[in-house]
């Protein structure tokens, strides 16, 4: 008895007609909405997937009182971050104390590593303010800020943060506060002559927006300040969080425009009365409208480091927060 089936194009072998009825059974008891596309749950993340790069600032990291500089750039690589943000100080890798041979060290170990680094940033502008009423703060303030440009180059790194001058520092008391006429003028002699070094080295000095200093308050005055210096090595590090108190970051970004070279992205709360560093929050547990600002920044073109910074690294569990930010960092752009 021939129990061989034949199709159109000839003999089926028992087999094959058996995974091909399983293969229909299977078909028709899946649920409707898994026998269509899946389609993108605005519930869960951007609906749709932006060309931006994650990165965070080392500041979220238990450095260096409980882990290695190499360990938080492991860290950072080995929870999906494309880079990572270095912080120049005057005791730790990055300082004074280190030199070219040293910042070529670190560049191999990142690379090593296979994350890149997306910029350097310093608290050292705050006890030596480049626009500081004492001469002797401002020049050196002035020598650190090169030094920070020099540690870039070294370091094969393009985007270096730097405030230009503060009419009030709320969180020290031992700065004398300064007339706003004369804090522009500071500022804006102090970073002409940066601009002229970092145009050297290749590397860019992006002014970063504060408002807690009382300088460069809305995006008219920031890209009047940077017009201003006539150089295309001085642009902008634009923090979204900086300005959460009164302003809305996504009104920023198109006025902003092409300027923008570097991001910070901080979490704030408008729903709180406390305007201190205290008020910045792990990603999405803020006020901060992250969809109309992902699309503010995909329509100017940006496609740059988006770095999440955070002063406070957890005292127990560290690693979680950097796990929560790369997660939610995909949720926003769209990555999930």
């Amino acid at each position: 008895m021939n129990t061989q089936a034949t199709g159109p194009f000839g003999p089926i072998s028992r087999r094959a007609a058996l995974g091909s009825a399983l293969a229909t059974v299977g078909a028709l008891t899946l649920p409707a909405s898994a026998q269509t596309a899946k389609k993108p749950d605005a519930r869960r993340a951007a609906p749709k997937r932006y060309d931006m790069l994650k990165s965070i600032n080392l500041w979220a990291f238990p450095y260096p009182e409980r882990m290695t500089l190499r360990e938080c750039m492991q860290l950072a690589k080995d929870a999906g971050f494309d880079g990572i943000e270095l912080n120049y100080d005057l005791d730790n890798d990055l300082s004074p104390k280190s030199g070219a041979k040293e910042y070529t060290a670190i560049r191999k170990m990142a690379d090593d590593i296979g994350i890149r680094i997306s910029g350097l940033c310093s608290f050292l502008f705050w006890p030596y303010p480049l626009s500081s009423n004492d001469p002797a703060k401002r020049e050196r303030g002035i020598e650190l800020a090169g030094k920070i440009a020099q540690a870039a180059h070294d370091l094969g790194v393009e985007n270096v943060l730097v405030v230009p001058g503060a009419v009030h520092i709320p969180w020290r008391n031992d700065h004398e506060p300064v007339p706003n006429d004369v804090c522009d003028k500071r500022a804006r002699e102090a970073v002409g002559q940066l601009a002229k070094q970092a145009e050297k080295l290749k590397v860019f000095l992006n002014i970063e927006n504060i408002f807690f200093n009382g300088y460069l308050m809305t995006p008219m005055e920031m890209n009047a300040f940077v017009d201003g210096i006539g150089s295309e090595h001085v642009q902008v590090h634009f923090d979204t969080g900086n300005i959460a108190m009164f302003q809305h970051a996504e009104h920023w970004v198109p006025i902003l425009g092409k300027r923008t070279r570097n991001i910070h992205l901080k979490e704030f709360t408008k729903k709180g009365t406390d305007y201190s560093l205290e008020t910045f929050r792990p990603l999405l547990d803020g006020t901060t409208n992250w969809p109309a600002l992902t699309e503010a920044l995909a329509a100017t073109g940006y496609k740059g480091f988006l770095t999440f910074e955070y002063f406070h690294p957890y005292p127990h569990y560290p690693e979680a927060l950097i796990w929560q930010t790369s997660d939610s960092l995909d949720r926003i752009l769209g990555r999930k």
